[in-house]
């Protein structure tokens, strides 16, 4: 049954039908070409799989994201970062960086400040003679922080497909946060200095006081929201709510940069973004119970544990794997079908369920600015107005940095699981 629900669920992709309508229909081929269970099974199975409170964080941080992003939250934080970097050469390159990662403690999505951060500092970056390939290629890149920093969704979705803490998780992800954007900041610096870009970047910069006192209101927001986590105040899924709350007070009531239109607008984005992920996650939930009921997962556990003999070389494998997988099944997909088959057996070689979910999806996170159906390159080379095939010769210096960041996160499990291991 396994084998013919994969050609299915291939061959669908292949004809680009949508992934969870290919990943519902292959459930359903497999089942009724080669299984004698009811075809009610797809309809329970399809509830149950988003029928958890964890889950309704989904939502409510798309909505919190949605918020921020239409508040003017964006052009706020491009300016707080500037103003601590953009006295150097490359310093607006290098503010690109440090506005994604605090946009994405807010945002919790790739995509949001891709495009959110991107349709201000893309232009930006182009009037000051940086090249347009360059700078989509890097806001597409440092975007890819979104689903790292916490609150993340794809880290909401591996604590709920693997029964992993989604607040140890939260924190586990704030070091390898940190260690890729310092990691794509020296890149950049380096980068702009041996190609002369930059020089300028110091001119229109507001003063670290003035910039400060414009975005406090923002910057404050994920003090609040993963703060109350860590201090057990509320719950992630508590947290997404607060996290709403917070969102329409700074954009309704203080910055007052959002009406009842802009309000009906951000609800609507919200809406469907959070219904073609939770399809996506109750259709791979319906494919992972077949899967299973098919004994893939035992396979693939004995064939591991008989294939590779150190927790080293399975890590290596599943890197090499989880990189394929990521070029061509949107990350929140595969997350809920491998996590379920791949925790388990990471388990048995030692490896900690929160380090092994930051691998993934670090590594999937990757998928996000790989061709052929990175998400985030087609997103930045939207808002920068290129072709596609212009960006990705730009892409490769970044995702060298990526890919050596992937190894230290992998093999160094102090940089995620260390401060987890700190607090109590």
């Amino acid at each position: 049954m396994a084998g013919g629900m994969l050609l299915i669920l291939v061959a669908l992709f292949a004809l680009s039908v949508p992934v969870a309508i290919a990943i519902t229909a292959a459930s359903i081929g497999g089942l009724v070409l080669f299984d004698d269970a009811p075809l009610i099974v797809v309809g329970q199975k399809l509830v149950t799989s988003i029928d958890s409170f964890p889950l309704m964080a989904v939502p409510f941080f798309i909505l919190a994201g949605n918020l921020m992003e239409s508040g003017g939250i964006s052009a706020r934080l491009v300016d707080f970062a500037k103003s601590i970097l953009g006295n150097i050469q490359g310093g607006l390159a290098c503010s690109c960086v440090l506005t994604c990662m605090i946009f994405a403690a807010v945002s919790g999505s790739s995509i949001a400040t891709t495009f959110a951060i991107g349709a201000i500092i893309i232009p930006a970056m182009a009037a000051h003679g940086y090249p347009r390939p360059f700078a989509a290629a890097l806001q597409a890149t440092s975007a890819e922080l979104g689903v790292v920093v916490p609150p993340s969704i794809p880290l909401i979705l591996y604590g709920v497909s693997a029964d992993t803490s989604i607040g140890d998780l939260f924190i586990a992800g704030i070091g390898p946060g940190l260690l890729i954007a310092g990691a794509l900041t020296l890149g950049v610096y380096v980068m702009c200095k041996i190609n002369g870009w930059g020089r300028e970047d110091g001119r229109g910069r507001l003063s670290f006081v003035r910039a400060f006192e414009r975005a406090a209101l923002a910057l404050l927001m994920p003090v609040v929201v993963i703060g109350g986590i860590y201090t057990g105040v509320f719950t992630p899924t508590e947290a997404s709510a607060v996290a709403v709350f917070y969102a329409l007070l700074i954009g309704v009531v203080f910055y007052r940069t959002i009406g009842f239109k802009e309000l009906a607008s951000v609800l609507r984005r919200s809406v469907i973004s959070s219904a073609v992920i939770m399809f996506t996650i109750a259709a791979a939930g319906l494919f992972s119970f077949l899967l299973t009921r098919a004994g893939v997962p035992a396979a693939i556990g004995a064939w591991i544990a008989s294939a590779v003999d150190s927790p080293w070389a399975f890590l290596l494998g599943v890197n090499i794997a989880l990189f394929i997988v990521g070029m061509f099944i949107e990350t929140s997909a595969a997350i809920v079908v491998l996590a379920p088959i791949l925790a388990p057996v990471a388990m048995r070689f030692g490896v900690d369920p929160v380090h092994f979910g930051l691998i993934m999806v670090v590594n999937l996170a990757m998928g996000m600015i790989t061709p052929p159906f990175g998400v985030n390159l087609f997103a930045a080379c939207q808002v920068a107005g290129i072709g596609f095939e212009r960006i990705v010769p730009r892409l490769l210096p970044f995702l060298l940095i990526v890919i050596t960041c992937l190894m230290i996160v992998t093999y160094v499990p102090a940089v995620s699981v260390g401060l987890v291991d700190l607090l109590p």
